[in-house]
């Protein structure tokens, strides 16, 4: 089917104010980025503006697990807890241990860049095999933006609005105007 619609490619509808984190930020500096910015995930840059990987919600959460894992298998393995202040004791150790923990040492180094012109059909193919929420997109390694599944679906809904609004335009302007129609 021939359409008139323009090919929507990966630089229509990527985020052009990236949002991006250093190797040397604390993963408890990047909860807090993705909290106040609302978003889940960013690319790990250097100073020379070289991306190294990527850093996610679940990256994260990998991160404290592996951090708690030893305090927690031993406190869940003793007997039922008692109350008696050891899990805050084990709470702060956790926290200080977390001021430890860098951004690379819990990011992603698989990076997944696609190039500006890819049509977006094509990057969510990218994204559905490489079972991912988000690319980088760029050109000849310098980083342009960063595409969502989330600017993917808004991208969707509006297109179908549209199509929706279309449709409606051309039906016949002699439509039944009855009471039960309206």
């Amino acid at each position: 089917m021939e359409t008139d619609e323009p090919i929507l490619r990966a630089r229509d509808l990527m985020e052009r104010d990236i949002i991006s984190v250093t190797p040397d930020t604390t993963i408890l500096d990047v909860h807090r980025l993705f909290v106040e910015e609302e978003i889940h995930g960013a690319p790990v840059i250097d100073e020379n503006e070289r991306v190294l990987g990527v850093i996610t919600t679940l990256d994260l959460l990998r991160a404290t697990r592996d951090e708690l894992a030893p305090t927690a298998s031993a406190y869940f393995q003793a007997d039922p807890p008692v109350d008696n202040g050891e899990w805050r004791l084990i709470s702060d150790e956790l926290e200080d241990r977390m001021t430890q923990v860098r951004a690379r040492d819990a990011m992603s180094r698989d990076i997944v860049m696609v190039d500006p012109d890819l049509p977006v059909d094509e990057v969510a193919d990218v994204m559905l095999k490489q079972h991912i929420h988000r690319v980088l997109v760029g050109a000849s390694g310098a980083l342009q933006g960063v595409l969502t599944s989330f600017d993917m679906l808004r991208a969707a809904s509006a297109s179908r609005a549209t199509t929706g609004a279309r449709s409606r335009r051309r039906s016949s302007p002699h439509r039944d105007r009855s009471p039960r129609s309206r």
